[in-house]
């Protein structure tokens, strides 16, 4: 066994990779999400959402990137970005990329915390899978991490991914660096 210490202001996280390569059976999932296409979003409106949803999972690699960067990679036209509304309430996105021929990532793929655990998870992914899956993509994958849900990796399991990688990520704690606030990620300590 193999221990490294890790410095107080850096978090460690385990990522493990998923993929599909076949399109699964069209699943009913019913649900009352309205799904759009969120073309050149608005930044502030973009990076609101992001924080929104992410915060409490230690999502901030949006976070880094200047209003140029930000913009370069989402007003790419191999970024596909899909709002999700219930009722007049935007309340979560998904984030696809096609940049690499035959195959699409799922980025980002999340909703706000209150409408979690409510079984719209399930219409999210099929809509999601049902975008990913265009003529000529022969895999989809995404990954996930110890600071994300502990139910993320069977989800994606009961979805059709299969796990095929794991590494060890390390970077500066988000909330040590200012890009969250120091209550984001409860589940994780801060260490200083």
């Amino acid at each position: 066994m193999t221990t490294i210490a890790i410095p107080g202001v850096q978090l460690a996280v385990i990522v493990t990779y998923f993929e599909m390569k076949q399109k699964p059976s069209a699943a009913d999932e019913q649900s009352d999400l309205i799904f759009s296409a969120w073309d050149r979003p608005d930044l502030d409106e973009y990076r609101k959402l992001f924080r929104k949803i992410g915060d409490k999972w230690l999502w901030f690699g949006r976070l880094l990137m200047s209003d140029e960067e930000l913009r370069s990679t989402l007003y790419n036209d191999k970024i596909e970005i899909v709002r999700i509304q219930h009722g007049e309430n935007i309340v979560g996105f998904v984030e696809l990329d096609f940049s690499d021929p035959g195959h699409c990532e799922i980025v980002y793929f999340g909703l706000v915390p209150e409408m979690n655990g409510k079984g719209y998870g399930r219409s999210l992914m099929a809509e999601t899978l049902d975008r990913a899956w265009k003529d000529g993509i022969e895999r989809v994958w995404l990954h996930t991490c110890t600071n994300d849900s502990q139910r993320a990796p069977s989800f994606y399991q009961r979805a059709g991914f299969t796990a095929y990688k794991r590494e060890v990520d390390m970077h500066d704690d988000p909330r040590l660096t200012g890009h969250l606030p120091m209550e984001a990620g409860p589940h994780v300590p801060v260490i200083s």
